[in-house]
């Protein structure tokens, strides 16, 4: 857990303009679909701040924050990779990649998104619901 929670000067000064506008527009994207706990911690060896989405003890996502880069990352376990993989054809070619190229560890997939705009959003949705049904609507 984190201190102090980093405001918009922080992490636009963190990410830039461009990013910070992609990092917010995630977070409204996934606010607007979830209803979910949100911790702030430190990002571990890699990144500066980490972002979880989180309820009754399971995260759902996480955000990362480091100089000039974001990331979206979504762990799937064994049951989620067979339907992730049932479908693979409805996602962009960008995401497979990312996906066949991500760890697998004994708890699941762990897939790290970069994102540089929201191009990729439509397939997060899909990721996500994958994950859990939306709990807003």
């Amino acid at each position: 857990m984190l201190t102090t929670i980093p405001g918009e000067e922080e992490m636009t000064a963190l990410v830039g303009k461009s990013l910070y506008d992609v990092w917010t527009k995630l977070c409204a994207f996934i606010d607007e679909k979830y209803d979910m706990d949100c911790l702030w911690g430190n990002g571990g060896k890699a990144w500066t701040y980490e972002y979880k989405y989180r309820r009754s003890g399971k995260t759902l996502c996480a955000l990362y924050a480091r100089e000039n880069c974001v990331g979206f990352m979504i762990i799937l376990g064994k049951d989620e990779r067979l339907k992730f993989e049932a479908e693979r054809d409805n996602y962009t070619k960008e995401v497979q990649e990312i996906y066949d190229k991500a760890q697998t560890y004994h708890d699941g997939k762990w897939i790290m998104f970069e994102p540089v705009d929201t191009s990729l959003f439509n397939d997060f949705t899909k990721l996500l619901r994958i994950k859990r049904k939306p709990n807003r609507k």
